[in-house]
C-alpha cells in the first residue's frame, strides 16, 4: 500500500505562537500544515512519501535548537532527504556519524505510519553511511579543524528544502524535480513560501545552493521576498555519488566554488 507519513506530530507544537519555540521551527510547522492538505503523490510510481520532521521531530528540533541560532551569513540549502541521511534522523545531509559525533545530535527517531520495507528508518542507529552528508560535513569539519561545530555554525546555516522523501517500489528515490507538475506545483509554491521565510529571518548575505534544483527554487524563493533582500544566491555541486563530476574529487570543487562566489565559511 502507498503511504504518506504526514499526519499530526505531538512533538511539533503547531501553533504559530508559540514563543519557545525557534522561529525555524515555527516556519516549518507552518509548511507541515500546508504539505498536510496536498493530494496524494502518485507520479513516478511513488508508493511512500516519507516526512522525517514528523517521524524524527526530535532528533530535527534537537538539530535546529542546538545549532539554528540567529543571523547568519551564508545559508546552505539541499534539496530534500536522502534515504540514509535525513530521512533517517532530519538532520539535513544527516549522515550518521557526522550527526553523532561532530554535530552531536542525540534522540530518539520513531518510525513512519506505514514503512517501505526496503527503507527501514532505523533513526541514528542506521549504519549505512549518506554519501552525500559525508562529503558535505566531511568538508565543513576539515574546514574547522580543532574549532568543531560552533565554528561553522556561527556564521551558517544548513536547511532542507523539501523535507518529504519519495519512494517508488523498489526504494528508489525520486527527487522532487521529477514529480508530475500537477503534483509539483503546489509542493514548490509551499516549499518556496517556506524557504523565503528562512531567508529573510536569517537575514543571510549568502544563500549557498547544493544543487542546480536548490538554486532554482532560491531564486523563485528571493523573488518572492523582493525588495526585502539583497542576498547573493550562488551554487556548489550537489555531493551525491550519482555525480560523476562529484565523484572526481566534490570537496575540491566546492572549495574553488565557495572562494569564486565570495563565501567565507569561518572569521568574522
Amino acid at each position: 500500500g502507498r503511504e504518506d507519513s504526514r499526519g499530526k506530530s505531538a512533538l511539533y507544537v503547531r501553533s504559530q505562537g508559540d514563543s519557545n519555540m525557534p522561529q525555524p521551527l515555527q516556519i516549518e510547522a507552518g509548511l507541515l500544515d500546508r504539505l498536510e492538505k496536498l493530494p496524494a503523490f502518485t507520479s513516478q510510481n511513488i508508493v511512500h512519501v516519507y516526512n522525517p520532521l514528523i517521524y524524527a521531530a526530535e532528533t530535527h528540533q534537537n538539530y535546529v535548537k542546538k545549532w539554528g541560532g540567529g543571523r547568519v551569513r551564508n545559508l546552505f540549502v539541499g534539496m530534500n532527504p536522502g534515504p540514509f541521511g535525513m530521512s533517517q534522523n532530519g538532520v539535513p545531509f544527516g549522515d550518521t556519524r557526522a550527526v553523532r559525533e561532530w554535530l552531536k545530535i542525540e534522540g530518539h527517531v520513531l518510525k513512519p505510519q506505514l514503512e517501505h520495507p526496503k527503507r527501514q528508518i532505523e533513526g541514528l542507529d542506521c549504519q549505512r553511511a549518506e554519501v552525500s552528508g559525508t562529503r558535505f560535513w566531511g568538508l565543513m569539519e576539515e574546514v574547522c579543524g580543532a574549532a568543531g561545530p560552533a565554528a561553522f555554525f556561527r556564521h551558517n546555516f544548513v536547511y532542507t528544502y523539501c523535507p518529504l522523501a519519495f519512494l517508488t517500489a523498489t526504494g528508489a528515490n525520486v527527487t522532487p524535480d521529477k514529480l508530475a507538475g500537477a503534483e509539483k506545483k503546489p509542493l514548490l509554491e509551499a516549499c518556496d513560501e517556506a524557504l523565503g521565510q528562512i531567508i529573510a529571518l536569517l537575514k543571510c548575505d549568502n544563500v549557498v545552493c547544493v544543487g542546480k534544483f536548490a538554486m532554482a527554487r532560491a531564486r523563485a524563493a528571493t523573488l518572492l521576498l523582493g525588495d526585502e533582500t539583497e542576498c547573493n544566491v550562488c551554487t556548489i555541486i550537489h555531493p551525491s555519488p550519482a555525480s560523476p563530476q562529484a565523484n572526481k574529487g566534490w570537496k575540491e570543487t566546492a572549495k574553488v566554488q565557495l572562494e569564486e562566489a565570495g563565501v567565507r565559511l569561518l572569521g568574522e
